[in-house]
């Protein structure tokens, strides 16, 4: 019986390019449909939010010259590249998905409305939006609480390259211990880079629980739904 009965993904773009330094892995994008197909084999119902780090930040590009909003425009189109190539990967093991976009994209994919998005979850498809709000200056964990939130999930898992939430960058600082759950008025006042301040705050504000975990090891996935304590837990 898993843990949780309908849950927001969400994915980093930056994961997802594997040791490539670019692009997408296609090893790893298999990786994350495998546990994927799991997941709705457990019966969790399944929406997945991905970035699009791996091809285009808007917020770097900013930095090197280009326009904030086209930036953020380009960001976006990097997230439906991803989407669709998650909804490929997870076709090819049989599992129905359908990809929503924050801006109007048809045929690539279906323009986003919550009633669509519960629809598919209920049909046991999995609903990924991309295009994130479809708003510049929100970045991809904005886009994953305002779905999550909309969509009415028991939990954001936010998958990520470390295992959880630490007092400091554990790839910096070795001396870093790791939170098995915390709140969200700690991760204010002790300043940690969980999420970036907008998406955090939706999430307290909301009553949405968000729990952190490596994504990369294969089979976490299954062990967070299974309840195992592999991550941190942050709630209100």
């Amino acid at each position: 019986m898993a843990k949780f009965k309908r849950v927001l993904l969400k994915l980093s773009g930056e994961s997802l390019q594997g040791n490539q330094g670019y692009g997408i892995d296609v090893e790893r994008l298999n990786d994350y449909a495998e546990q994927i197909k799991q997941a709705c084999e457990m019966g969790v119902q399944v929406g997945i939010v991905i970035g699009g780090g791996n091809i285009f930040r808007g917020l770097s590009g900013a930095g090197k010259g280009f326009d904030r909003v086209k930036g953020d425009q380009m960001g976006m189109c990097a997230t439906v590249i991803n989407s669709l190539a998650l909804s490929s990967a997870l076709g090819a093991k049989g599992v129905k998905s359908r990809v929503f976009t924050a801006i109007r994209m048809e045929p690539v994919g279906e323009f986003y409305n919550k009633w669509k998005a519960i629809e598919a979850l209920e049909a046991g498809e999995v609903a990924i939006f991309s295009g994130g709000t479809g708003n510049p200056y929100f970045t991809t964990d904005t886009g994953s609480s305002l779905r999550g939130i909309e969509i009415e999930a028991d939990v954001m898992l936010k998958g990520t390259r470390v295992d959880g939430i630490y007092t400091a960058d554990p790839e910096k600082d070795p001396t870093a211990t790791k939170f098995s759950e915390i709140t969200y008025d700690e991760i204010y006042n002790r300043g940690l880079k969980v999420m970036d301040l907008t998406a955090t705050t939706m999430c307290k504000e909301n009553g949405l629980p968000i729990y952190v975990f490596n994504m990369d090891v294969y089979g976490n996935l299954k062990k967070v739904l299974d309840g195992e304590p592999i991550g941190t837990f942050v709630h209100n």
